[in-house]
């Protein structure tokens, strides 16, 4: 992505919500916040284009006008995501169809059917309109298209345009029937037109069949944005262009191959706990976005004021939301953009947080955004990557694929209250708490840099994955594998003969049967260990058992066990291990291949350290999540925030922060007390 010369704040501005009077308020405000960006027309179709076919630009020429005379820059949206009264009513088969046949009806955002004709028309129109009129604006910083896709549509455009993808794959109808085992529950096919997209039927649907409208559905809105690019291409824009990936419980898209078509990868991304995960979540999202974008991204949105827990909001406090803010940049991200700017009065989302909340600008929380803003300004030069490596350098990866969350939701599974997304951040948390720099990589991406790769329920693999593993291992590297994993291949069919399937030869173990715990019981391993929700009878072919089950119908089993392999080693976790056990089991596999913390010391001490690589400098971020004795390092570097000499030793207070400028690939400071 093109490098900015400052670290980007502000986030989504809705204008069209106020009067030309609050503009003005507005702008006074983000001067005094040291706002530098905004992201404009997200959903702002029906402003833009109050009936088919009549553009009125006027309002937003000026609103820019009044950025550009402040020194504002913005990103501009293509206001797809939301499409205006008047095209669902002349349009009403571009509305989408649920899996149960309904189809929704307009009054929120997001009611579209992506593969309709009349909406990718519609769509490709005002992204072109855009473009020729604001498209070589200086102070555009590039195109957020459309907003957080992921409207699924079972209707009849994505029927006819789902038999066209199958098509595409298959290539005739007997290699589609094996693929899915149509010969089970008499489901052969004998014409394209009998298939339809997986909606609500008697009983279960063929997992094979759910999971290829995934993948369709994950390309077909992937072709609506390269679409709308390319009109934005044709008008004669260069800015970058992006569009906002969004991850909490649900995940729609497979991130690698969008990654690919954008100039820059951004995510939305909302902390989802008040408790001290909430900072792992952090991590989480940024860890994975970093990993995606292979190297800075962007934060196009996340929560000043509030988290949102079930059927409520708790409100976040001032330096968390500024603590937060520095360990997303601390993970790579160029930016610190929030939605939205102003809290709206009225609509759906008048009580989300807002940088100006509707107390306005005097108050705590916009006194907490002004500080921010400083602070940033002051973090200019930890935009530049650097030339060579990683912006964060990690030896320990862990593979995302979405393929897997997809397969892991086909139900009837043993235990179906296994998640693909609970047991990918639990891997990730149990590093995070360690204080190990992690990344994500897809299957068959180039592992040379890693020293131990994690597998968590890595339930559908290709057969190439197990070659590719195999060379991981042999070449020298620690592979840790938990129970559902290569167990089915890419069209959700068992590899038969034991589990884990595909890689049974390289982990040297063959799983005979599955016993399944109930949502209350666990299982306690010789080595102390507690584990929960699956246990196997595990059969070692070769592997030596580190651990073996306590209790039940698999007591004296093989619970953990390592198969030496080349000049590596392959670990099998047949159980899910309690957070506790499974923390301390993965940095033990860390420490062993020499994957260490960031800063010793730090995170026993509730100090997030992260060390972000730069072009001329490094930056050490800590943030000291704790909450009752201040930490105290010594050594190079000095404080970018409070001027501060780390020399004759820095204090940092709880729930406090500091950034350390060092020297390019110099020593880091050390930890000397946390009383």
């Amino acid at each position: 992505m093109p490098t900015p010369d400052r670290l980007l704040f502000g986030g989504d501005y809705n204008p069209e919500q106020w009067t030309r009077d609050v503009w003005l308020e507005d702008i006074e405000l983000m001067r005094r916040a040291r706002v530098n960006t905004v992201t404009l027309g997200v959903f702002s179709w029906s402003a833009l284009e109050p009936e088919e076919g009549r553009f009125t630009p006027e309002w937003l020429d000026d609103v820019i006008t009044l950025l550009d005379d402040a020194g504002i820059g913005f990103f501009l949206s293509t206001p797809t995501a939301s499409p205006p009264p008047w095209f669902s009513l002349a349009h009403p088969d571009a509305l989408p169809v649920r899996a149960d046949g309904v189809q929704l009806s307009h009054g929120s955002r997001d009611t579209y059917a992506i593969s309709a004709p009349a909406y990718r028309d519609a769509a490709r129109r005002i992204a072109r309109l855009l473009a020729e009129r604001y498209g070589d604006h200086p102070r555009l910083r590039g195109w957020h298209v459309h907003n957080e896709y992921g409207t699924l549509d079972l209707g009849p455009h994505a029927a006819a345009a789902f038999r066209r993808w199958l098509r595409g794959r298959y290539g005739d109808l007997a290699a589609l029937n094996e693929a899915w085992t149509t010969a089970f529950w008499s489901q052969r096919y004998s014409s394209w037109e009998e298939i339809l997209p997986p909606r609500v039927t008697q009983y279960l649907h063929n997992p094979a069949h759910a999971l290829d409208f995934r993948r369709f559905s994950s390309q077909e809105m992937l072709d609506a944005f390269v679409e709308q690019r390319e009109e934005i291409r044709a008008a004669g824009s260069t800015a970058p262009v992006t569009t906002n990936f969004m991850l909490p419980t649900w995940n729609h898209l497979d991130q690698w191959s969008w990654a690919s078509e954008q100039d820059a990868v951004s995510i939305d991304h909302y902390v989802d706990t008040t408790g001290p995960d909430g900072e792992a979540h952090v991590a989480y999202g940024s860890d994975l976005t970093r990993s995606w974008a292979q190297g800075p991204w962007l934060l196009m949105e996340q929560s000043a004021t509030g988290v949102r827990m079930g059927d409520r909001t708790y409100t976040k406090a001032p330096e968390r939301m500024i603590r937060n803010s520095l360990g997303y940049i601390a993970r790579g991200s160029q930016s610190s953009l929030f939605f939205q700017w102003r809290g709206s009065a009225g609509g759906s989302e008048q009580w989300h947080s807002a940088l100006v909340p509707h107390a306005g600008g005097d108050s705590r929380a916009f006194r907490a955004v002004e500080q921010l803003g400083g602070i940033l300004e002051e973090l200019a030069d930890v935009t530049a990557p650097p030339e060579e490596g990683p912006v964060v350098a990690a030896d320990v990866a862990i593979l995302w694929d979405a393929a897997c969350w997809w397969g892991m939701e086909t139900p009837h599974k043993p235990n179906d209250a296994i998640t693909y997304s609970d047991r990918v951040r639990a891997a990730h948390r149990s590093f995070y708490r360690a204080g190990v720099p992690v990344d994500f990589v897809a299957p068959g991406a180039d592992l040379s840099r890693y020293r131990l790769l994690v597998l968590p329920c890595a339930y559908v693999l290709e057969a190439s994955s197990a070659s590719w593993l195999h060379d991981f291992v042999a070449g020298g590297g620690d592979l840790v594998v938990t129970f559902l994993s290569g167990v089915a291949d890419e069209h959700l069919r068992v590899v038969t003969g034991g589990y884990p399937g595909l890689l049974r030869d390289l982990l040297g173990v063959r799983v005979e049967e599955i016993h399944v715990l109930g949502p209350q019981e666990t299982s306690v391993l010789d080595d102390g260990s507690t584990a929960r929700s699956w246990t196997e009878v595990v059969a070692p072919s070769g592997a030596a058992v580190l651990a073996r089950y306590t209790q039940g119908p698999v007591a004296g089993g093989a619970a953990i066990t390592r198969h030496d392999v080349g000049a590596g080693h392959a670990y099998y976790v047949s159980t899910e291990l309690e957070q506790e056990a499974w923390d301390a089991f993965l940095a033990a596999r860390a420490a062993d291949v020499g994957a260490t913390a960031t800063l010793a010391g730090a995170a026993e001490a509730g100090v997030e350290a992260v060390l972000r690589r730069g072009r001329e400098t490094d930056h050490l971020f800590l943030l000291h999540h704790g909450e009752h004795e201040p930490v105290t390092v010594q050594g190079a570097g000095t404080d970018v925030i409070s001027g501060g000499s780390a020399e004759a030793g820095l204090t940092i207070e709880p729930g406090g922060f500091a950034v350390l400028r060092l020297s390019r690939g110099g020593p880091l400071p050390a930890i000397v007390a946390a009383r």
